[in-house]
């Protein structure tokens, strides 16, 4: 039996008079129909609201100096990016030692320092599905100058135990009282290991050294790969053992496949870690991206329209051999490359040519904004990462001449014009070596970071410093009235029923139309350090709409696709973008919340979009759903149960 509904007989909601508190009581009700149907979570946030804090689009700000020096940074909660530094000098103190590790406050702008228990130098990071940030490995314990401490165990000048089996685990608060712990000790040495969170929200851990230097070498070479929680012994990695020197923090991505794709040095390779068996692909062009090339890396966005799939970009790096891998020679004076290269693994085995950047540029950070451009920024046009005292060093670093000025990469632009920089200011601070870069929910970048020296360098003439100073980038949308979407889930799930996203008149700009471009996107903010974010991942949301006559309009919007591979569990920014400009973002779990196995249910049928006009009959049976109690069925039920309510409200 057609099932409509007609225009006449109800009430649009008013998106102009209608409050968002009445909406979201409103969800509250359709939300516990929904959990009832579906026995699956539907619980909602509040409308987000419009940034905090103001900014000036397109350029940089000057928010404060940090407590340590950014090596590393993640997004924990909304309100909270985390600091791991080296061990070094820091004028914090914590414990009577110097702090290596921070929590930065973004909204009242305060912070507190932490104790980073063991020496975190050149760790990795990542996020595991329960939403737990793991810290792995580093270096051994140190005393002034970067000098190896006379005990591994503790005390000494900076007390830092010796961190290079460390596997230390944090998870985030905003109360102030969550606190780094350590779990049991890795088997063997990681320092400058990859980490990358699997399908089950488990983690791999890939590579790294025992003793650090410039580059790797066969003496101190760890080219294995190993799970935490441990599923047993490391595991030999033949792309490791033979892409020596530069095979640290080798560039690692979780496919949808259920592959990763590891690519070192030169070499590329498909790992099937389930069979513990590589397939090689052909050697990436142009130059070295991995550390200390360091080019800026960044998985491209998963979208319907492209089927979800992953195509890995790398920008820049350093075009040298394995035998010019040696600290001996003018390296601050060497270019780094413009080269620009993408590969889709799942579907293609060849890379290839994409714009080139408009400057050479090695440690780059390329960092995703909600709407599915890429933002590139730090770096330097000549040297490598890394420092050390040669007398071609400048200072102590190995790179020169740093890039001020971001760039942004739009993945839709046609070919030969997807890099752009028209309305970017530049920054007045220096970002080389151990410099970091993380989106936050307003949208803005908070970048902060570069210590190319041994221990804490700073004053008077020295080039490039130990640096505090710490920005904010604000994207061109970043003053624009944002959308305040009403109905986004706090738990997003690997299929099942769909759910609506109510946007008002005011969230489209006036016109309705704006419903047919908008979007809702996943952003995985991911772990930086040395030109990464490990981790970071943008997919969008396959959706549909309807529009209304008063201007408001409902997205439809689908879980995510029934894949984990596609996007690992754990927490992730969720975003509305209408017209360009995306809502503020809110931290939803993917997944279960949980270690494990995913709960994978058949993806939710979407109504057909449609733009309704004063006097149309209504929403027809392949407008709302199927006009039976199944997937769509169920959530055109509850739109319609939702629009007799906002009417009653409408009538308050």
């Amino acid at each position: 039996m057609t099932r409509s509904i007609s225009s006449t007989s109800i009430s649009y909601p008013n998106a102009k008079t209608l409050a968002p508190r009445r909406i979201w009581c409103t969800l509250i009700f359709t939300s516990t129909l929904l959990a009832c149907a579906f026995g699956q979570s539907t619980e909602t946030f509040p409308p987000p609201g419009q940034p905090a804090k103001s900014g000036t689009p397109g350029q940089f700000e000057l928010i404060g100096s940090s407590l340590v020096s950014a090596q590393q940074i993640f997004l924990g909660t909304e309100d909270k990016v985390f600091f791991v530094d080296k061990v070094e000098n820091n004028p914090a103190q914590i414990n009577g030692h110097p702090a290596w590790a921070s929590e930065w406050a973004t909204g009242p702008n305060t912070q507190r320092p932490m104790d980073g228990l063991t020496n975190a130098f050149c760790a990795g990071g990542n996020v595991l599905g329960n939403g737990t940030w793991l810290n792995i490995g580093g270096n051994q314990a140190v005393t002034y100058g970067g000098d190896p401490a006379e005990s591994q165990h503790g005390g000494g000048a900076y007390d830092d135990p010796d961190g290079r089996r460390s596997i230390r685990l944090l998870t985030p608060c905003d109360d102030g009282n969550c606190d780094w712990t350590l779990a049991r000790d890795l088997t063997t040495n990681r320092w400058y290991p990859t980490v990358e969170t699997l399908e089950d929200g488990h983690i791999i851990i890939l590579g790294g050294c025992n003793d650090g230097g410039y580059v790797n070498d066969a003496r101190q070479t760890n080219p294995t790969y190993e799970f935490f929680p441990s599923r047993g012994k490391p595991i030999t990695s033949p792309i490791l053992v033979n892409t020596l020197p530069a095979n640290l923090y080798p560039l690692t991505w979780l496919l949808p496949s259920g592959r990763l794709l590891v690519q070192s040095n030169w070499a590329t390779v498909l790992l099937d870690y389930k069979k513990n068996m590589e397939y090689a692909l052909p050697d990436i062009p142009d130059a070295v991206r991995t550390y200390p090339a360091s080019a800026g890396t960044i998985m491209l966005p998963l979208t319907p329209a492209n089927n979800w799939t992953a195509t890995i970009l790398f920008c820049g790096g350093s075009n040298l051999q394995p035998e010019q891998w040696v600290a001996n020679w003018n390296i601050p004076e060497f270019k780094a490359s413009t080269s620009c290269v993408s590969i889709s693994p799942d579907v293609s085995k060849r890379y290839v040519k994409d714009d080139p950047l408009p400057e050479g540029r090695s440690m780059a950070n390329l960092i995703f904004l909600p709407t599915g451009q890429v933002l590139c920024i730090n770096g330097a046009r000549t040297g490598t990462a890394g420092y050390g005292n040669q007398s071609f060093a400048i200072g102590q670093s190995y790179a020169d001449n740093p890039v001020f000025t971001p760039t942004i990469y739009d993945p839709n632009a046609p070919a030969g014009q997807r890099w752009n920089r028209d309305g970017l200011g530049s920054s007045n601070v220096p970002r080389l070596y151990h410099s970091s870069a993380v989106l936050l929910p307003d949208g803005s970048v908070f970048v902060s970071g570069s210590n190319p020296n041994s221990d804490v360098n700073v004053g008077k003439g020295i080039k490039y410093p130990t640096e505090y100073r710490t920005e904010r980038f604000y994207p061109l949308y970043y003053n624009e009235r944002r959308p305040q979407p009403v109905g986004l889930l706090k738990q997003i799930g690997y299929g099942g029923e769909s759910f609506n996203v109510h946007l008002s008149a005011d969230d489209l700009f006036g016109d309705v139309g704006n419903v047919k471009n908008a979007t809702v996107a996943l952003v995985r903010t991911g772990f930086s350090t040395h030109a990464m974010n490990m981790g970071q991942r943008y997919l969008q949301l396959e959706s549909t709409y309807t529009g209304y006559p008063n201007g408001s309009a409902i997205l439809h919007v689908s879980q995510l696709p029934p894949n984990p591979a596609i996007f690992a569990p754990g927490p992730a920014m969720l975003h509305v973008v209408v017209k360009g400009v995306p809502s503020v973002g809110v931290m939803v779990m993917l997944g279960n919340g949980k270690l494990g196995e995913q709960e994978i249910r058949a993806i939710g049928d979407l109504p057909e979009s449609a733009i309704l006009a004063e006097g149309d009959e209504g929403v027809s049976e392949s407008q709302s759903g199927n006009g039976a109690m199944g997937r769509g069925g169920w959530a055109g039920l509850v739109w319609v149960v939702l629009v007799g309510v906002l009417s009653l409200l409408g009538s308050w």
